[in-house]
C-alpha cells in the first residue's frame, strides 16, 4: 500500500525516506533526517509515547509519536492516513514521515504548543466569555473541514486540540485521529448506516447523549461534544464530573442520566443563551444531518456582540498572560541594564 510505512531506524537517529513524485513522473529523493530527544517526553498514554525533536537537516522542531509494535489495539498507521486525507487544512498538523523499527511504529509530525486542557489550568482553570466563543468558533472550522472529508474525529476534549507556537498561538489544531472514523463513502457519497447497541467511543465526559445510548456517532455527535467543551471551558467543571466508581460501565451509566437528569437551561444558566441553542441544535439534529457550520458560527459571535465584545485572535486569555509575563521579564531587564550602568559609572570615577 502507498501509505504503509517503511522499515527505517529512529533510535536518537535518523530516518530517511524515499518519495515518487507522480506530478512529475520521475524518482526523486528527498530525505527527513529527525534526532529524537529522549529527555523532552511531551505526553504519553494507551497508545505510546511522543517525544520532541528536530530535522537535523532544517533544524525544524518536530513531535515523535511512538506506538509499539505489541499494541493491543493499534491505532498510529491508520491515524497516519488520517492525517495524509487532511494535509492542507488550516489547524491540522503536517505529517512528515510514518515508519516502523524493531519496536515501534514512529510518526513524526509538526511541533505544536500546548493543549487546551494546559491552557486552561494557566487561566485559574476558567476561560472568559470571549475566548470561549472565540475557541467554539475555530472548533466548528475544524470540525467542519474534517467532516468535509468524510471523517468524524469521535473524540472530542480539550487535550486533542493544541495551540500553536509563535506566530500561531491563536490557532488551534485539531490532533488525535486514532478513534476517528470515515461516516461517508467518498466515491458513492452515501452514508454510514444508523446502528445502536454500540460501545461507547470517546471521552465520557463530552460525549453526546445518543452516544451514551450506543446510537452509532455521526456528526451531530461531534458538534455537541464541542458544546459541553465550551461549557467546561468557561465553568471550570461539568455536573458530571469527579464521580469515584471503579466499574465504568456504571460510571457512564451515571454520567449519562446525569446529562438526561439536568435541563439543557439549568446546565446553561449564567450563560449566553446561544450556547443552550448551540447543543439543543446538535441534539435536534437526526442522524444523517450535515451541520449548518455557519449558523453554529453566528451563533457565537452574536454571542459576543451581545455582551459588547468583538472577537480578537489577539485577546485570546493565553496570549495575555504570555504578553503580559513577556512585558515584565522586558521591564526587568531594562532595570537590570540600568543598575549596571550604574555601576560602571560608581567604578569609573
Amino acid at each position: 500500500m502507498e501509505d504503509e510505512p517503511k522499515k527505517i531506524n529512529i533510535n536518537n537517529e535518523t530516518s530517511k525516506k524515499e518519495e515518487i513524485d507522480k506530478n512529475e513522473g520521475h524518482k526523486h529523493k528527498e530525505k527527513y533526517i529527525f534526532t529524537m530527544d529522549k529527555d523532552r517526553l511531551l505526553g504519553k498514554g494507551s497508545f505510546g509515547k511522543i517525544f520532541a525533536g528536530y530535522n537535523k537537516k532544517t533544524g525544524e522542531e518536530v513531535a515523535i509519536k511512538l506506538e509499539l509494535l505489541s499494541a493491543e489495539q493499534p491505532q498510529l498507521i491508520s491515524e497516519y492516513k488520517i492525517y495524509k486525507t487532511l494535509q492542507g487544512g488550516f489547524g491540522i498538523p503536517k505529517v512528515y514521515e510514518c515508519s516502523r523499527n524493531k519496536k515501534n511504529i514512529i510518526l513524526i509530525m509538526e511541533l505544536l504548543g500546548e493543549s487546551l486542557e494546559k491552557k486552561l489550568n494557566k487561566c485559574n482553570r476558567k476561560f472568559s466569555l470571549l475566548t470561549v466563543l472565540m475557541i467554539g468558533e475555530q472548533l466548528v472550522s475544524r470540525l467542519e473541514f474534517i467532516h468535509s472529508k468524510n471523517y468524524l474525529h469521535r473524540d472530542i476534549k480539550p487535550d486533542n486540540f493544541l495551540v500553536g507556537r509563535g506566530n500561531k498561538r491563536d490557532t488551534i489544531y485539531a490532533i488525535d485521529f486514532g478513534l476517528a472514523k470515515k461516516y461517508k463513502d467518498p466515491k458513492t457519497g452515501l452514508h454510514i448506516p444508523y446502528r445502536d447497541g454500540k460501545n461507547l467511543t470517546g471521552t465520557a465526559r463530552y460525549a453526546s447523549t445518543n452516544t451514551h445510548l450506543g446510537m452509532e456517532q455521526s456528526r451531530r455527535d461531534d458538534i455537541e461534544a464541542v458544546g459541553y467543551m465550551l461549557l467546561y471551558f468557561l465553568k471550570g467543571s461539568l455536573p458530571w464530573q469527579g464521580m469515584v466508581l471503579k466499574d465504568p460501565k456504571r460510571k457512564y451509566d451515571k454520567i449519562k442520566q446525569l446529562k438526561y437528569d439536568i435541563k439543557l437551561e439549568d446546565l446553561c444558566a449564567g450563560h449566553p443563551v446561544e450556547l443552550e441553542k448551540f447543543i439543543q441544535y446538535a441534539r435536534d439534529m437526526k442522524f444523517e444531518d450535515k451541520p449548518d457550520y455557519n449558523y453554529l458560527r453566528n451563533l457565537l459571535r452574536k454571542a459576543a456582540a451581545e455582551n459588547g465584545m468583538q472577537f480578537d485572535s489577539s485577546k485570546f486569555d493565553w496570549i495575555v498572560i504570555e504578553d503580559k509575563e513577556k512585558g515584565k521579564e522586558d521591564d526587568n531587564d531594562i532595570e537590570e541594564k540600568k543598575d549596571g550602568n550604574k555601576i560602571n559609572k560608581i567604578k569609573n570615577k
